[in-house]
């Protein structure tokens, strides 16, 4: 989003200096809420015409492709205390007018809204009825390349120290389950703003719940664990950045390849990504897509001996995932080693401080079985 990371920056700075600790234990112990079947009513949802939202400033854009994802943000917004209806459809309407007024946007950014008090919003106009219908989602403006292929959904507040209160947490679970039957989603689909973008959405702290939250959300879905993937892992593709294109780009500089390791997907990226997959007797993605073959050739296993640029982009990934005591010394140190296993206890994965690929694909924002 324009102006996104410097706007969170500064709210971050003025949240003090509270220790990042474990959580997640609202989410673990909560029964998940069933949402409705497919074509089910979702009056539970507040419309755009029942919070007063402003008509949007031109048509509403739906997309030619399928959706594959959801995206969980947060808002950057003040924690607030009022847990009111009313002030729910307050943040609607400053949350439009900030996304029409500020940026430039034909509407509000994302599909959906889920207040601190549990009360969830539609956002972008249309978003509600393409949800009733199940296909064609409406083009958003929450997450620049993914607009077209995912559902965005704001949670009030800031989450970098701080965790959601638990009527937002089960009214976002309840929401990911309908969108996921609505769509022919998964709970592995379930993916953070920062996954394909350079921010600090959806905060630290809220991020190390998804684990949990994923897990809610298979429940409520009646997935059996045999059913989910080994490991789904960030399809970034030309049409992203941030600190997952980063990662990427450390791992093809360690292969050889001459890119700059700035987060932007740019051309020569695109080209070693496409070599790399042509060499590697895999498919050429015209979009130089990271598929799951790409990402598991890519990632060497790491020793605690190991140091270079591997290790540099699992200092850099972790660092910026709230891991503040890793520094980027490109040497498996003793701080790196502790993050590395404290993520492989978040994920359920042996907390044995090796990077293997299925540890390769918890830190750098995918999913993993072994978290169910």
């Amino acid at each position: 989003m324009p102006s996104e990371i410097d706007r969170r920056t500064l709210l971050r700075a003025g949240l003090g200096g509270a220790t990042l600790a474990v959580v997640g234990s609202q989410l673990a112990t909560a029964a998940p809420a069933l949402a409705a079947q497919p074509g089910a009513d979702l009056d539970w949802i507040i419309s755009c015409d029942e919070w007063g939202a402003r008509p949007p400033a031109s048509e509403i854009q739906l997309s030619a492709i399928p959706t594959n994802k959801i995206i969980v943000h947060h808002m950057a917004f003040p924690n607030s205390t009022d847990y009111s209806v009313e002030h729910a459809k307050q943040l609607a309407r400053d949350c439009q007018d900030l996304h029409m007024d500020g940026n430039g946007w034909a509407d509000t950014g994302q599909h959906f809204t889920v207040s601190r008090g549990g009360h969830v919003l539609e956002g972008r106009h249309r978003s509600l009825e393409t949800l009733a219908a199940g296909e064609r989602q409406v083009v958003s403006a929450h997450c620049p390349g993914e607009n077209g292929r995912s559902i965005g959904i704001e949670n009030e507040g800031t989450y970098v120290d701080e965790t959601p209160p638990r009527a937002l947490l089960d009214s976002l679970t309840t929401l990911c389950v309908t969108i996921c039957r609505q769509y022919g989603l998964h709970a592995h689909d379930v993916f953070g703003h920062w996954d394909f973008r350079a921010t600090l959405c959806p905060g630290a702290a809220f991020y190390r719940q998804f684990p949990a939250l994923r897990r809610r959300v298979a429940a409520g879905l009646g997935t059996r664990k045999g059913d989910i993937p080994a490991r789904r892992w960030p399809d970034i593709w030309r049409f992203v950045g941030g600190p997952v294109v980063r990662v990427a780009q450390y791992l093809l500089a360690h292969r050889g390849y001459a890119v700059p390791v700035t987060g932007v997907f740019d051309a020569a990226t695109v080209a070693a990504v496409q070599d790399w997959q042509a060499r590697n007797g895999l498919p050429v993605d015209v979009d130089a897509t990271l598929t799951a073959a790409t990402w598991e050739t890519l990632a060497p296993e790491l020793t605690k001996q190991a140091s270079g640029l591997p290790v540099q982009a699992i200092q850099f990934i972790l660092n910026h995932k709230g891991y503040a005591e890793v520094a980027l010394t490109g040497e498996f140190d003793h701080p790196t080693r502790k993050a590395v296993q404290d993520l492989q206890k978040l994920h359920g994965l042996p907390p044995n401080g090796l990077v293997g690929t299925t540890t390769w694909c918890a830190i750098v924002g995918g999913v993993v079985r072994q978290a169910f």
